[in-house]
């Protein structure tokens, strides 16, 4: 990303060996089955559970959508989409180790100055957090409903991009 191209970065958090922890790298691998009906522009990126090692990633994108697993205080499988300042208010409540790191990396950029005027927090609500390899069957459920609300905040970040 060092020849000046600024992506619209949709990042997906998540550790996939704890079950609905893993949710947002489980909706990165359905994003990358359906490619082709991403803008151009777009640049998946498995974030993992890296946290505050994915600052360069951050700071290279023109707009930036985190997919992670968050408590929202609804159902499991329960989608909501969170925005700007929203993000860390959300992220200061935290599921998970993970959600530290995403806090401090979201933080971070906003200090140094590198945060994208145009960032989104995706967050699903898990079910259970532990050893599985599996979701389970409510945030299975939920992530056509995660790649749709994705997507469409995708088509609007490139949309403005290219006005910008």
């Amino acid at each position: 990303m060092s020849d000046g191209y600024s992506p619209v970065v949709i990042l997906g958090i998540g550790n996939v060996l704890l079950g609905d922890e893993g949710v947002g790298v489980h909706v990165i691998r359905e994003l990358e089955a359906l490619a082709e009906r991403l803008p151009p522009g777009v640049v998946l990126v498995d974030g993992g559970t890296l946290g505050i090692e994915l600052l360069p990633v951050v700071q290279d994108a023109a707009a930036l959508i985190l997919v992670d697993a968050v408590t929202i205080g609804h159902e499991p499988g329960s989608v909501q989409t969170f925005r700007g300042e929203e993000i860390e208010t959300r992220l200061s409540r935290h599921v998970s180790p993970h959600q530290v790191g995403s806090a401090d990396l979201i933080g971070v950029a906003r200090l140094l100055g590198v945060l994208p005027r145009q960032t989104a927090l995706v967050g699903i609500q898990p079910e259970r957090i532990a050893f599985d390899l599996e979701l389970s069957a409510p945030v299975r459920e939920a992530l056509p409903a995660a790649t749709r609300a994705v997507r469409e905040l995708a088509a609007e970040f490139c949309q403005e991009h290219i006005h910008a």
